[in-house]
């Protein structure tokens, strides 16, 4: 099973997720005396009984020799985009867990029928090729990477495991709930053989590795090309970029969860010109391109406190001498254009700290000095690298 995500040592400290239903319990009671897992268990706190549940799966997991955490979330409330808000939470609550627990790898017990309604899914939704690509096996985040070992297992066996064990599970009531999409599908597909699911997994392999392979082929063509500058600026090198690289570097650049529409990227490559798309602006430079943040687009400053992230961009290493804000240089970017070469648009756009005293740094400028940018370092951490690790096919 390890196999397909590794390789691993049999010492290996990983953590897995289980919500206690069959899924993620069979996926528990496969690694149940390989190598040294931990088991997190989020409690959304949606209902009333969820946290003897969480309990009740706390003891289960124990029993199979395996150390449990429970992840108590709060906050979450019901209404618009609950799943939505409830998964964001719940992979927060994970990561800050095993960053807490020096753990850097997470599995998860995504399997081969989730892959297919994966796909379904997107196929309504008109993706493309990238899209239908599914699920990832391997998806390296920021500290934490994601791993899915049983893409390619039948539910059915999972749960056909766990009875052999004499394990028991719970059954999340949403699952069968026939409002969503994905139960609607899941019905479907119980009601027939597995060969559906199959090809549909096998599709998602394919479009899989036709991604992986363009992704490596963006990747050689941005280190070629593309250099990132200090502030989050992309620089262009030559007159022309494919789309490919260009969407990844606005993706980048701007910050955003999704990436840019494919036919206004296409229009923008075939002849870059001064532009504004997706929250990034496109500007000439002497013998290329500049792409870097649109300053109406950007959020605003955010208390500079150690690790606070602005514009879903910039993270704050350490916290200022005194109280501060950390948000764009705006106004104050027209009296320090002699520290910088880029156009006054994007200078305004450079992350800033700001205390009582008034403008305390910029690092991206080494303004005023090193020594008062080495006091609050930030880094430039995009939710999405312009070139990450190539797409791991399930």
């Amino acid at each position: 099973m390890m196999a397909a995500v590794g390789p691993f040592g049999r010492e290996r400290r990983v953590a897995v997720a289980v919500s206690g239903g069959g899924d993620s319990m069979a996926l528990a009671l496969l690694l149940a005396g390989w190598g040294k897992p931990t088991a997190l268990i989020v409690d959304h706190g949606l209902r009333p009984e969820s946290g003897d549940e969480a309990a009740l799966t706390a003891a289960r997991v124990a029993d199979l020799g395996i150390p449990a955490r429970v992840l108590p979330l709060s906050g979450l409330a019901r209404g618009p985009a609950l799943a939505e808000r409830a998964r964001t939470a719940r992979y927060a609550a994970l990561a800050a867990a095993c960053r807490d627990s020096g753990l850097a790898d997470l599995l998860l017990a995504h399997h081969a029928q989730d892959q297919a309604e994966t796909l379904l899914l997107r196929q309504g939704a008109g993706s493309g090729p990238a899209g239908l690509a599914g699920m990832a096996s391997v998806v390296h985040g920021d500290a934490v990477r994601l791993l899915r070992p049983l893409l390619t297992v039948m539910p059915a066996r999972l749960r056909a495991s766990l009875r052999r064990a004499g394990a028991s599970w719970v059954e999340d009531p949403t699952n069968t709930d026939p409002a969503t999409p994905r139960a609607r599908f899941r019905a479907a597909f119980a009601r027939g053989d597995a060969a559906p699911v199959l090809d549909l997994c096998q599709a998602a392999r394919r479009h899989g590795a036709a991604r992986r392979e363009q992704e490596i082929t963006v990747a050689d063509e941005l280190a070629r090309q593309v250099s990132f500058l200090p502030g989050g600026v992309a620089a262009i090198a030559g007159p022309a970029i494919s789309a490919a690289a260009l969407s990844a570097v606005i993706w980048t650049v701007s910050g955003a969860r999704h990436p840019p529409g494919t036919a206004p990227v296409a229009r923008l490559a075939g002849r870059l010109r001064p532009a504004t798309l997706h929250g990034a602006v496109v500007l000439p430079t002497s013998g290329g391109w500049l792409v870097g943040r649109e300053a109406a687009a950007q959020a605003g400053a955010v208390p500079a406190r150690s690790g606070a992230v602005w514009d879903s961009r910039f993270r704050l290493l350490a916290a200022p001498p005194q109280d501060g804000t950390l948000g764009p240089l705006g106004d104050d970017a027209a009296r320090l254009r002699r520290w910088s070469g880029l156009p006054a648009a994007l200078l305004r756009t450079a992350p800033a700290i700001r205390c009582s005293c008034g403008l305390f740094a910029v690092p991206s400028l080494a303004y005023p000095d090193r020594d008062a940018c080495r006091a609050v370092p930030i880094a430039f951490c995009p939710p999405r690298p312009a070139a990450p690790a190539p797409f791991a096919p399930g």
